[in-house]
C-alpha cells in the first residue's frame, strides 16, 4: 500500500475526477475506496505509451467508483452545479493546452459578475489541485450584458 500512500499524501486525499476527499481506510470493495489512476486522455495516450512501460506517468488518486466509471473512455472533470456558468469549457481539455502552450482560455460565460467571480475562484483552486504544477490566473471581461471567465497562464 505504499504507492497508493504517497499518491494519496500528493493529491491531499482528494480524487483528481471528483475533487471529493478519498478515505484511505475505505474497504477495497467500496466504489468510494483509494486507487492510483493516470491523468491521461486518448489524445494522449499514444505519446505517453512509451514513458508508461518505463513508470514515469504521472499517478494521481481516485475514487475507485470514478476510476472504474471512466473506464477506457476520456476522463471528465465536472462543473459543480451551485455555479452559474453558460457554455463551459472541458476542464481537463482546457488544462491540457494550458499545460502544453501556455496562453489564454474562455472557460465560461456567466450573467452576473458576482457569478463571474465565483465561477474564477473555483477554477483556480480547482486546477491547483488537477494540475499542482501548473499556475493560472482569472479574468473576467465584461462582453455585451454577460461576464467572460477566462484562464491564462
Amino acid at each position: 500500500m505504499g504507492q497508493l500512500d504517497d499518491v494519496g499524501e500528493t493529491d491531499g486525499w482528494r480524487c483528481w475526477l471528483c475533487d471529493e476527499p478519498v478515505d484511505r481506510n475505505m474497504p477495497s470493495s467500496d466504489p468510494r475506496s483509494a486507487s492510483v489512476d493516470t491523468r491521461l486522455t486518448k489524445a494522449r495516450a499514444k505519446k505517453k505509451r512509451k514513458q508508461d512501460k518505463k513508470g514515469l506517468l504521472p499517478q494521481r488518486l481516485a475514487h475507485k467508483g470514478c476510476n472504474t466509471g471512466k473506464g477506457a473512455n476520456d476522463p471528465v472533470v465536472a462543473w459543480p452545479d451551485h455555479l452559474i456558468a453558460v457554455d463551459p469549457a472541458p476542464i481537463l481539455a482546457a488544462t491540457e493546452r494550458l499545460e502544453r502552450k501556455g496562453g489564454r482560455e474562455a472557460m465560461a460565460r456567466c450573467p452576473t459578475h458576482k457569478d463571474a467571480e465565483e465561477t474564477a475562484a473555483w477554477l483556480v483552486d480547482r486546477l491547483s489541485r488537477l494540475a499542482p504544477d501548473l499556475v493560472v490566473n482569472s479574468q473576467i471581461v465584461s462582453t455585451g450584458g454577460q461576464f467572460l471567465v477566462s484562464l491564462s497562464t
